[in-house]
């Protein structure tokens, strides 16, 4: 097909031929804070989106409110689909929410709190229960060793904390 029969975005048509925010197949846990996080994003995004449609002429909005729609249409599905982990009656007992401390055999501590995917956010030390560390830690007791498989070298640590 010649490229003369293609129909292309009128000058006051946004292209946006960008693909949607991948979701991930895992089963979407979340902490209470982190559900909480979510929404708030969905309200601010919401609050933003509504001061951009009363400029939706020009260029730069529509481009802004079709990655804002965008952006809306991921959070409302991971809101719609979270499953809040609840605080295990077992406390000495790795699960999602915990905070944990592990030491290594040269006496240095890490510290993570395991989170959901869409709470996860490294400068924090907050770790998703998907990574490598987090599943290592999952289901472990306090003083429990687990094989931190890390890129620069495999790392066994020792669970000195756990804290909900």
């Amino acid at each position: 097909m010649s490229r003369a029969f293609v129909k292309e975005p009128d000058g006051d048509q946004v292209s946006d031929d960008q693909p949607e925010w991948p979701i991930s197949q895992h089963t979407n846990f979340v902490t209470p804070f982190g559900l909480q996080q979510l929404k708030k994003h969905r309200e601010d995004l919401t609050a933003e989106q509504d001061a951009l449609k009363t400029n939706k002429d020009s260029m730069s909005s529509k481009t802004a409110l079709a990655q804002i729609g965008r952006e809306l249409r991921y959070l409302v599905s991971r809101i719609a689909t979270a499953k809040v982990v609840q605080i295990p009656q077992d406390k000495t007992i790795v699960k999602i929410g915990a905070f944990v401390c592990v030491v290594d055999e040269n006496d240095k501590e890490y510290q993570f709190t395991i989170v959901g995917e869409d709470e996860a956010d490294i400068k924090q030390g907050k770790i998703s229960w998907i990574s490598p560390l987090a599943k290592a830690l999952l289901d472990s007791a306090l003083g429990d060793e687990v094989l931190w498989k890390r890129p620069n070298g495999d790392l066994i640590v020792e669970i000195a904390v756990i804290r909900y």
